[in-house]
């Protein structure tokens, strides 16, 4: 229990955690047919429209831990690691983990309303890491450190959408969805361990997010029904 305490207290354990569990799903996946089979990936929770509309909610949060091909969880497994660490240092245990879960679940709310394909993978999670960086840059403009980082994120996030737009097979508005998800998260769940966000702006964003969520539902069921 000492050496688990420690761990804890010490290391980015949730995003260990996240980062096992992505990789379990996919050993999952190879074990049932392949991760790159249409139906392993439905039966196992991918973001199909037309099952979320049956009632089937669970979808926009299970293709979170979902990928198609080794590529895939690799690129991704990667990102996973290197940005969890810098948010989970930056947010902590806790908030890390309800950036990345509920982050993820706003890219795949944005992609049930925009788009009609079926879609797995932690890139809208990732994005939301993103995000909730970008707000950390905004709230905190005046310390060169993160002003600096920020530009680079600012950068990176800009290359990403980009080569999205130029791709085939991408779900950009899962990725633009977790973008604008984890920047309004992160002003909700604030960043105590670098300073106050305002309570009117926490607030503020917290409604804009519930308000988005139920627009964005609404308009899949108007556009795939």
């Amino acid at each position: 229990m000492t050496e688990i305490k420690r761990w804890w207290q010490t290391q980015p354990a949730v995003t260990h955690i996240l980062l096992g569990l992505t990789i379990a799903v996919f050993l999952v996946e190879w074990l049932l047919g392949g991760s790159t089979v249409s139906y392993v990936l439905y039966m196992l929770g991918a973001k199909n429209d037309q099952a979320i509309i049956a009632g089937q909610w669970w979808r926009l949060f299970t293709p979170i831990f979902l990928h198609m091909g080794l590529m895939h969880i690799a690129v991704n497994g990667v990102v996973i690691y290197f940005m969890g660490m810098q948010i989970e240092a930056l947010f902590g245990h806790w908030r890390m983990l309800l950036l990345y879960l509920l982050g993820g679940v706003s890219g795949n709310v944005m992609s049930f309303a925009l788009s009609p394909n079926q879609s797995v993978g932690a890139s809208t999670a990732i994005f939301a890491l993103f995000g909730a960086f970008l707000m950390v840059g905004e709230s905190f403009w005046e310390n060169p450190v993160i002003r600096q980082l920020t530009r680079q994120f600012l950068l990176l996030t800009v290359m990403n959408l980009v080569f999205d737009i130029f791709s085939t097979g991408i779900d950009i508005w899962g990725h633009v969805g977790g973008l604008a998800g984890g920047f309004l998260l992160a002003y909700v769940v604030g960043v105590p361990r670098i300073g106050q966000i305002p309570r009117m702006k926490r607030i503020l964003a917290g409604i804009t997010l519930v308000i988005a969520w139920i627009a964005l539902v609404k308009l899949g069921f108007t556009n795939w029904q």
